[in-house]
């Protein structure tokens, strides 16, 4: 398969383009990437505290807390405190917050398959499978370099044609 770009080499751009596309959505409904996809990771009901929720979405979680702040002062979300844990946060999505989700994914989506229907169908469906299994590999195992560690070693000059 030599000749094919590498997968981040043509996700990176498409990313930034999908971003860029839904920018200005979040900013109509007032929240930010941040904000949408906490409320995404409560809607799903993933999450209970506020570092469960760091970890879910990839977060620092001391960086999410104005995040959390923002999203509660809109009515979005609220933070109670763990009965079990004082010091613990439990946080769920409100009905406001839902319906928030809701619209902004459907504006977004609505762009998505806009791009989407560029492909002949089973092409289509075959990359939104592909890309869904994809998205539920750990993060460790797209990382692990062990399978890499493997190989025979290459010789230096052997990869310089010498």
């Amino acid at each position: 398969m030599t000749g094919r770009r590498d997968l981040a080499e043509m996700l990176h751009p498409l990313l930034q383009a999908l971003i860029a596309a839904e920018l200005p959505v979040l900013a109509e409904y007032g929240i930010s990437m941040w904000g949408y996809t906490v409320l995404g990771a409560l809607d799903e009901g993933s999450v209970r505290t506020q570092a469960a929720l760091a970890e879910v979405i990839g977060a620092d979680k001391t960086r999410i807390i104005s995040t959390l702040d923002r999203l509660q002062t809109a009515g979005l979300i609220i933070r109670e405190p763990d009965p079990r844990d004082r010091r613990a946060r439990i946080l769920a999505i409100t009905d406001e917050g839902r319906e928030v989700r809701r619209s902004v994914r459907a504006e977004i989506q609505a762009n998505e398959e806009r791009l989407l229907a560029r492909l002949p169908e089973a092409d289509r469906r075959g990359f939104l499978n592909a890309l869904q299994t994809l998205h539920r590999l750990p993060r460790e195992e797209i990382t692990d370099r062990s399978a890499l560690d493997r190989r025979p070693a290459r010789r230096p000059d052997a990869a310089r044609g010498h």
